[in-house]
């Protein structure tokens, strides 16, 4: 039976008690009861893949995700929870069941062995392990991972700080899965605690382009003078540095998934969330909550703490979204998503708005 809400797709881990059943858990088998045709839905569109006939019929715009409100009449469980947190909670019970309908199909993967070679190898070498907390972290760039990864190195004690500046060192003081034998894998899939962060697919891929062909020149020479190349006219004299977000786009598109980058490569082929089994799978959107969650979760010192945003981050907000989808051409988009769109269904995140009506707003 699917967890009626919270945070855990596997109820508690192995440093956590169980506890005893809430005087309101009735209130909350009713509102997942009320919740279950509305799921039930969802998993047959996706199992009929009814979400590509919508994006090849034109009408992707229109889909929207998930109902995040409870339906009338249900109370709170409490009496105590505000209505963002339900909200949180609704949609993290959503994300869990979609997640297990999908799963629990006979053409996906149920464990790490059954993937082939290749997306297994690029599984193992993005979690993250750590024995002395005992839990796997699968690592998603471009969603808080250099920061995740600085609380990693504190815990093992390779940092002092979370706070220390200057250039991450995304190899040196961590530990890969990858790099363990095949029964010490297995051992550590089975009972470490397992989590993964994930970010709405869109905002993540802008993230990458202008971080990458706006900020890194290594990524301009060895991307970006390829791109321009391949999809501009008299470019052969580019630097890679001005790279467009369309270019960009029919890069991804033309791209084998499984030989993309790591920065825009699907969350669903990095982390495999079939194939593992996560504990708790945690949002960009709702970072620090969701980061506070995990930290408490692994008994981490009470003096480690989240790091803040690095004061060079230039976030992607909602305006600058809509600026860069409105100013694409809508086929183009149209063309991707299918590539992204386990990331959007899994996770339960909309399919970008890009109607007329939206882009003259």
């Amino acid at each position: 039976r699917f967890p009626p809400s919270g945070h855990s797709l596997r109820g508690p881990g192995p440093a956590e008690p169980r506890r005893a059943v809430p005087s309101g858990r009735t209130r909350t088998r009713s509102r997942g009861a009320a919740l279950l045709p509305s799921m039930l839905m969802f998993g047959v569109i996706l199992a009929s893949s009814g979400l590509l006939l919508m994006i090849e019929r034109g009408i992707l715009a229109q889909v929207g995700p998930p109902p995040l409100h409870p339906p009338a009449g249900l109370s709170r469980r409490d009496g105590r929870d505000s209505t963002a947190e339900l909200e949180l909670e609704v949609l993290r019970d959503t994300r869990n069941r979609t997640i297990r309908a999908m799963c629990g199909q006979r053409s996906m993967p149920r464990s790490v062995w059954e993937l082939p070679p290749g997306q297994r190898h690029t599984l193992l070498r993005h979690l993250l392990v750590s024995d002395k907390y005992r839990f796997l972290y699968c690592y998603v760039p471009k969603v808080a991972c250099s920061n995740w990864k600085r609380v990693l190195k504190v815990l093992e004690g390779v940092l002092e700080s979370v706070d220390v500046r200057g250039k991450m060192d995304h190899m040196s003081g961590l530990t890969f899965l990858g790099d363990m034998k095949p029964e010490e894998i297995s051992y550590r899939l089975k009972h470490y605690y397992k989590f993964i962060f994930v970010r709405n697919p869109v905002e993540r891929l802008l993230s990458a382009y202008r971080n990458k062909f706006g900020e890194i020149k290594e990524y301009q020479q060895k991307y970006g003078v390829e791109i321009i190349r391949r999809y501009r006219k008299n470019g052969g004299n580019s630097a890679g540095d001005d790279v467009s977000f369309s270019e960009f786009l029919q890069y991804l598109l033309d791209e084998d998934v499984e030989r993309m980058n790591e920065h825009w490569m699907p969350i669903y082929n990095l982390c495999q969330p079939c194939a593992v089994r996560y504990d708790f799978i945690g949002s960009y959107e709702q970072l620090r909550p969701d980061a506070n969650h995990v930290l408490e979760h692994i008994q981490a010192p009470s003096f480690i703490r989240f790091p803040e945003r690095q004061a060079w981050y230039k976030p992607v907000t909602a305006e600058t979204l809509h600026y860069y989808l409105c100013n694409t051409p809508r086929r183009l988009i149209k063309e991707l998503l299918p590539k992204y769109i386990l990331d959007f269904s899994l996770f339960a995140y909309p399919l970008p708005n890009i109607t007329s009506q939206f882009c003259r707003q």
